[in-house]
């Protein structure tokens, strides 16, 4: 391999060494989620109502409520309608009839099942307010009395249930009555119908909106490149991501009369989304206030205009997808409500033609062994016996070059004041010997579009959150839990993240440093050097990353490894 081609190699490498080294030093850390009070502004005004606050009594000094007492005491403030589905758990104010409750029955915060439900939604009066919104705004020049956030709905049932459907009705007094019938699946997916029925004398021009509004960045927010968590939308088609910090800056995105797409935010499992009836079109936008010391975030769209003449109805349906981001659900949802690439969702990222292929064979292989560790070993191998012609070119030449090291190493000593000439020998020496140095980088390039694929798949699927592996992996999306400098568990220390390293990392470090003992050593000595210590800084910085990640290379190396030494075997190489 020339001095040219490694040089290529060791700027990719100590690339992607600084910008996983970046975040992992100075990224943005998580942010405590302050307490928010105030609600979000209506569509089609980005200005938002001052809050207001009453005085407490000077008698007696309340001690303050923590997050927990704070959302029961939100919730406990209006009457309201209970969601019971087998994967959602929560409620439904009445008081402005907005989703507001919602935690997820199947997922836990932690490994331990008695931990909390994962909560999505909570109330205004919570810490972190987060819920989705439905109604009508008026467009014309009469300005109807329309149902708002004190607006206190009629339930025509106590519970909303798959199967079960539940009415919401309210009449502004005016000859307007307004009606929202609310479904729910039994996944994540709610439809809303909102209706409005004329028996005024005049008519009215309304138009129909929907919104996800939260208070400040979420707790768990990662703000590293390889994963996008904030507002987002598909238009026309296009997935559009929006960060925090661009929404900051300009307060407000816009999209303009769009069919079929949807908007709302996601976080690195969970997602809220609102959409139109496909066939609607909307205008969609991103909006950001800061009010009461508070980041206020919300998404929304507003449909057409129509009249609903005196006599007349009118109704709207609209979407809203609250849950966790199963990639089959989503594609299904896409399929049979026409909801348009519902699944970019979930960040596949640039090698999406590689990452979401990868995900459904691991699926696969899952549904085969039962284990998701399993399926990434099986997957290792699968794709080495894909490229295993390519691989087995590549290792007979490096088992040649191998073979030549004698013959370089002279040729190094003869020349060592004429580097031109020493060049041209070298050359001259692989073209007599039909040796193409360049054969040997190959496998290491085509490894790095699968690496990241196959890390992408790891960091941001659902379905790899807390799949165990075998003895100390209960979660294959974490980093190995084990560490070297406790003597794994032994003392009790608590060293700094940097020394995080794991019996896993450790087995990858060793698999590499074999893997490059096989390989023939760079001509000059200080690539050499460098080369040297690859596998220690690989080791420690993979230390950090999902163990299922690391699994992988470790497994990929092995591979490698049997398959360079039978090769070099063969060809009467010393091994």
């Amino acid at each position: 391999m020339s001095s040219d081609n490694r040089n290529i190699i060791l700027a990719v490498v100590l690339s992607a060494m600084v910008l996983f080294g970046w975040e992992y030093l100075f990224g943005q850390k998580p942010q405590p989620a302050p307490v928010a009070t105030q609600t979000s502004a209506p569509v089609g005004d980005a200005s938002a109502p001052a809050p207001t606050s009453a005085a407490a009594p000077a008698a007696v000094a309340m001690p303050p409520l923590d997050d927990e007492m704070r959302r029961a005491k939100a919730l406990a403030d209006a009457p309201r309608l209970r969601i019971a589905t087998p994967k959602l758990h929560g409620s439904i104010t009445l008081m402005g009839a907005k989703l507001d409750d919602i935690t997820l029955a199947q997922f836990r915060e932690t490994l331990d099942p008695a931990s909390p439900e994962i909560t999505l939604f909570s109330p205004l009066g919570s810490a972190a307010p987060y819920y989705a919104e439905f109604g009508w705004v008026a467009t014309g020049e009469a300005k109807p009395k329309l149902p708002g956030p004190d607006t206190l709905w009629s339930a025509d049932a106590p519970a909303l249930e798959p199967g079960k459907p539940v009415t919401l009705s309210w009449s502004n007094g005016e000859g307007l009555t307004f009606t929202r019938r609310i479904e729910v699946d039994a996944d994540y997916m709610f439809t809303v119908t909102d209706g409005v029925k004329n028996a005024g004398a005049d008519a009215v021009k309304l138009a129909p909106y929907a919104l996800v509004a939260r208070t400040d960045k979420p707790k768990v927010l990662s703000d590293m490149y390889i994963l996008h968590e904030g507002p987002l939308g598909v238009f026309g088609g296009q997935l559009k991501e929006v960060k925090y910090s661009e929404l900051d800056e300009k307060a407000q995105l816009t999209e303009k009369a769009a069919k079929g797409g949807w908007i709302g935010f996601t976080d690195k499992y969970w997602l809220a989304a609102v959409a139109p009836d496909p066939k609607a079109e909307v205008d969609a936008r991103f909006l950001h206030r800061r009010s009461d010391q508070h980041d206020k975030y919300q998404t929304d769209f507003l449909g057409s205009t129509s009249t609903v003449d005196a006599g007349g109805s009118l109704t709207f349906t609209s979407y809203l997808f609250a849950g966790a981001k199963h990639v089959r659900m989503l594609d299904a949802y896409s399929e049979k409500l026409g909801i348009e690439r519902l699944d970019l969702a979930i960040d596949f990222g640039w090698f999406y033609f590689l990452t979401k292929p990868f995900f459904y064979i691991l699926q696969y292989l899952h549904g085969v062994f039962g284990n998701f560790g399993i399926a990434i070993l099986g997957m290792t191998v699968i794709l080495r016996l894909l490229l295993f012609p390519l691989a087995n070119k590549s290792y007979k030449a490096m088992s040649k070059m191998k073979a030549l090291q004698p013959q370089l190493k002279e040729l190094q000593e003869r020349f060592a004041d004429d580097r031109n000439r020493l060049n041209q020998e070298m050359m001259a020496l692989y073209k007599n010997e039909k040796v193409n140095p360049m054969a040997g980088c190959l496998p290491i390039f085509i490894q790095i579009p699968i690496f990241f694929a196959l890390y992408k798949v790891l960091y941001v699927t659902i379905e790899m959150r807390h799949a165990p592996f075998y003895g100390w992996i209960h979660d294959l999306s974490a980093p190995d839990p084990t560490n070297l400098f406790t003597l794994f568990g032994l003392v009790p220390w608590s060293p700094p993240t940097f020394l995080m390293l794991g019996v896993w990392p450790l087995i990858m470090g060793i698999t590499m440093w074999l893997q490059q003992k096989l390989n023939p050593q760079p001509a000059d000595p200080m690539q050499a050097r460098m080369f040297m210590i690859l596998p220690f800084v690989f080791t420690f910085m993979l230390a950090s990353f999902p163990a299922g990640l690391v699994i992988y290379w470790a497994w990929s190396n092995t591979l490698s490894i049997l398959q360079q030494w039978v090769i070099m075997k063969r060809m009467g190489v010393k091994v």
